[in-house]
Parts: C-alpha cells; sequence; structure tokens
C-alpha cells in the first residue's frame, strides 16, 4: 500500500526521499522493524485476551518434567505471528507481486486450518483437534493451489545464462548474460556443477511430447514438500521456543536466497537461477522472521503462550512454499534438517513399535519417546538446553545451506 502511495508521490511531486520506497532492501528492513514491533508491543495484548477467553492449552500427562505447570497457559499464540506478518507486507510490500499473493494465500489457508483445529481442542474440548485426513487435505489443497499458480502463471518465469558465445554486449561494455524469460520447472540441486533439474522431464519414459506433462509430478512435489514441511513444524512444536527459533533460522537463510535470486547482478555473480520478481518475496519473508522473533519474547522458556497449530502449521506451509519459488527446495533437507530429523524420529519409533509388536508381540521403542525433543527430555535435560542445542545446529545447517551457493 505504502509502496504504491509513495511512488504516485515521487512521480507526480518528486518529493525528496519518496523515492527510497523502490528499493526492496529498504521495504525488507522496514518491513522485519514493525513486524517485530507489532509482534513485542501488541503481543501482550493478545495474550491478555486469550487469557480472557480461558484459551488455555490442556497439557497431556506424558510424563515429562514441569509438563503440568503449562496447563492453562494460552495457546492460539500464532495468531500474533500471523498479523505481525499480514499488517507489515500489506504496508509494505507490492501486492500485485505473484510471489507475495501466493505467500498471502498460504498464510491464511495454513493459519485458518491451525485455527480449526485450536479451536475444536479449546472450545469443543477434543484433544485430538481437527481430524488428522482434514488436516492433509488442507495441505494437500494448498499444494494444488501453490503449484498451479507457480505452474501456469505467466509471471512465473526464470532467466537463464547463455552461452559465452551468444552473450550480447551491451552501451556500458558489459555482457548481457541472462537469456529471455520463460517458463520452467527446473530447479536447484545443491553440490553439483551443473545444478540444475528439471521436473518435465520426469515423464521422458513416455516419449516425445511427454513434457506437457510436467506439471503433474510438478504439483506432486510442491503437494509432497508442502506437506512434509507443515508437518515437520508442527511436530518440532514441543517445549518453549523450539519451533519459532528454529523457523527463524531457516526463515532468514531462505532471505538470503530470495533477494539473491531476485537481483540480475548477485544472480550473475553467484551463478544462480535468476528468477524476475522473486527479490520481493524478501520483504515478506523478513516481516516473517520479525514475526517469530518477536513471538520468541512470549515463547521462551517459560512460555507464557504458545503457537498452537495456528502458528506450527502456518510457518511449515509459509516455509515449503517459499523454498519451491525459488527453486531451492531440494535444500530443505539441509536448511530444515530439525524438521526433518523430528519428522523421522516419529516414523522411525512408531514404525518400530509396530513391527517389534507383530514379530515378538511387545512393542518396543527406539528413543524414549518420539519426537527427538522428548527423548531429550525423558534423559533429565532442560528443555532450554534442548532449545539452545537445536539453535545451534539449525545455524551450522544455515550456514552450511549458504555456502552451498559457490560450493559445487
Amino acid at each position: 500500500m505504502l509502496y504504491y502511495i509513495f511512488e504516485y508521490l515521487d512521480g507526480q511531486f518528486n518529493i525528496p526521499g519518496a523515492g527510497v520506497f523502490q528499493y526492496i532492501t529498504f521495504r525488507a528492513a522496514a518491513a522485519f522493524i514493525l513486524s517485530l514491533l507489532i509482534s513485542t508491543i501488541y503481543g501482550k495484548r493478545i495474550i491478555n485476551f486469550l487469557q480472557n477467553q480461558q484459551v488455555g492449552e490442556t497439557v497431556r500427562d506424558l510424563g515429562l518434567e514441569g509438563q503440568k505447570q503449562k496447563t492453562g497457559t494460552p495457546t492460539m499464540g500464532g495468531i500474533i505471528i500471523i498479523l505481525a506478518t499480514l499488517i507489515p507486507v500489506i504496508l509494505l510490500a507490492k501486492l500485485d507481486n505473484i510471489y507475495v499473493v501466493i505467500l498471502l494465500i498460504t498464510t491464511v489457508w495454513m493459519g485458518f486450518i491451525g485455527f480449526l483445529d485450536d479451536y475444536i481442542k479449546v472450545f469443543k474440548k477434543d484433544k485430538d483437534g481437527l481430524s488428522g485426513k482434514f488436516k492433509v487435505l488442507g495441505q494437500v489443497g494448498l499444494g494444488i493451489i501453490v503449484g498451479s499458480m507457480l505452474y501456469f502463471n505467466e509471471g512465473v518465469t526464470i532467466k537463464e545464462q547463455l552461452p559465452l558465445n551468444e552473450q550480447i554486449v551491451q552501451e556500458n561494455g558489459k555482457n548481457n548474460v541472462f537469456g529471455e524469460a520463460h517458463k520452467s520447472t527446473k530447479t536447484t540441486v545443491p553440490f553439483f556443477k551443473d545444478n540444475e533439474l528439471d521436473y518435465s522431464k520426469a515423464f521422458n519414459f513416455l516419449g516425445e511430447g511427454s513434457e506437457k506433462y510436467g506439471w503433474i509430478f510438478f504439483i506432486f512435489v510442491t503437494v509432497f514438500i508442502v506437506t512434509g514441511v507443515s508437518n515437520g513444524a508442527n511436530l518440532t512444536d514441543g517445549i518453549d521456543g523450539l519451533a519459532a527459533g528454529s523457523s527463524a533460522i531457516i526463515v532468514i537463510t531462505l532471505a538470503v536466497f530470495a533477494w539473491v535470486s531476485g537481483n540480475i547482478i548477485f544472480a550473475d555473480y553467484l551463478d544462480v537461477m535468476y528468477i524476475p520478481n522473486s527479490g520481493e518475496m524478501t520483504v515478506f519473508i523478513l516481516a516473517f522472521a520479525g514475526a517469530l522473533i518477536g513471538f520468541l519474547w512470549y515463547n521462551t522458556y517459560p512460555a507464557q503462550v504458545f503457537m498452537g497449530d495456528t502458528g506450527s502449521l502456518t510457518i511449515g506451509g509459509i516455509i515449503a512454499v517459499i523454498a519451491i519459488s525459488i527453486r531451492k527446495e531440494l535444500l530443505l533437507p539441509i536448511l530444515a534438517g530439525i524438521f526433518v530429523i523430528e519428522n523421522l524420529s516419529v516414523i522411525m519409533q512408531v514404525s518400530w513399535f509396530k513391527y517389534t509388536k507383530k514379530k515378538y508381540g511387545e512393542g518396543r521403542r527406539i528413543f524414549k519417546m518420539a519426537p527427538l525433543h522428548h527423548h531429550f527430555q525423558k534423559k533429565s535435560y532442560h528443555e532450554s538446553k534442548i532449545v539452545v542445542r537445536f539453535w545451534i545446529i539449525g545455524i551450522l545447517l544455515a550456514v552450511l545451506t549458504i555456502v552451498t551457493l559457490k560450493l559445487r
């Protein structure tokens, strides 16, 4: 909104300083600061409102230290994250940018699903919340919408580097290294020199012309990633500050990739896929990062509020969509390694328990409890120590992910 106002003022009246809103870096920094202020200043008011409405967490007795004391702590705190993200984005981002539109849809869609789940738990007194099949249906639905928009919308394009002999020398003496913008289903493969994978080639076995079915595989991949990452974030949200802190690290890293991918100079220098207009996502991403960090003000141990599924499902959905939009989804197993290991710990635990129960008549466990953070709680680690150590691992994974820009 403010972008268009200041664009008009700059164009019509040439007001000094109005042109600064044309710069993504300025608007992204302003969005970060504004979202941080909203989540910290108004977050307390939202928490008080939730307390007045008796929106308290019902904690299951899992035999974990300090667990019973958390009963009654306000939940649905994800509302803080969502509002602190949406307000700066609406004010500062270009709302006609397809990538911003997709992220806004993702935020509202996943926020609504998470809100329904929390509402059923709190007000309907159903500890199971929204049925698992409806959650998955919502995630799949979002994946189909996002995948379709990214594949069919004419505003979603890439520019590929031309061979040296085809590069055009411009008037300033520099080479125009990129070709024309075009539709593509290519993505980035980490650690390889020729690091591009084309989803449209998935059906090559069908023979000539099979590329036209590439959209099916692309949408399938999108659905898989959205579902997997949102569930991973949901499972990670088990102890104070773990999900919000880990997600903030991931999101800030994705902001670097989004800005680089949307900047033709740095895309050329770092030899990464140039995605026109994707840099605008940096405004959304930094607003989201500010909201997460501000939420941590109240969510670190001992938590004054829990994000609930309203927050965790939204976080996972946004991270997945950002990664897919900037063609870096294959980096998620590294960057979102915390989510991955939390997911795997549950899958391994359940699978091994069922297998041993069938074979030996008695279920056995790999971990003392899953997800993994509860395993360490059972080993008498204080949850603050677990969270900080997970954050440290998350930072190491983020640095390794950034290194892939040049490590091929």
